[in-house]
């Protein structure tokens, strides 16, 4: 098994990027799929980030309002860093199940592990290699202004909360650029995609 982290920033497209390698054949695992697990009402991690937050974070349901918390905790650097400790060790344990999952039953398989912080939270070590969508900051912003009406100054200070990603680039060993149409982002895709699987044909033919 290939495992794949696919990291990106804020409003780069790699959600985009995901689907389409889940269209060619990657078994994709989305871990902000696993967090809404993890925080589901009356969970341990959901009572930890209640106990934090209070419950003025919840809508009707008992879920978690996740825009509210998330206006909360990136206005303020350290109330992220309480959230991210509760969540992260959590969903670490899930990932690393699924990912144990994937390869006792598809040896072959391209696991594409969609991790918007892979960088942030140390996690490149843990993955085969680190696949990048990058977007520029200033089309970050304006797509993240559009896709979500904020005003710029909410969509810079979302964007600034995260690693640029230009720093982000000598972390990774692939790198999507995805500044193009559409069309052009899927034809950097099936390059990529080509790519991977001669990896993951040159891993296996390495273990034999």
């Amino acid at each position: 098994m290939l495992n794949v982290g696919l990291t990106g920033g804020i409003a780069s497209g790699k959600s985009t990027v995901a689907r389409m390698l889940a269209a060619k054949g990657a078994i994709l695992i989305d871990i902000d799929n696993l967090a809404h697990a993890i925080e589901a009402p009356e969970g341990p991690v959901w009572r930890e980030i209640v106990n934090h937050f209070g419950e003025e974070i919840l809508l009707p349901d008992r879920g978690i309002d996740r825009p509210k918390l998330g206006a909360i905790v990136f206005a303020d650097p350290g109330k992220l860093e309480i959230l991210n400790s509760l969540v992260h060790p959590a969903v670490f344990t899930e990932w690393r199940k699924r990912l144990r999952e994937i390869e006792q039953t598809m040896v072959d398989a391209i696991a594409v592990s969609d991790v918007p912080l892979l960088i942030e939270a140390g996690m490149e070590t843990m993955v085969d290699l680190v696949l990048l969508v990058y977007l520029p900051r200033e089309d970050q912003i304006r797509r993240l202004m559009a896709r979500n009406g904020f005003t710029r100054n909410e969509a810079e200070g979302r964007v600034a909360a995260q690693i640029s990603l230009d720093e982000k680039i000598p972390q990774a060993d692939l790198v999507i650029r995805n500044e193009g149409s559409v069309e052009e982002t899927n034809r950097l895709v099936g390059q990529v995609w080509d790519d991977l699987l001669r990896r993951g044909r040159a891993q296996r033919l390495s273990g034999l």
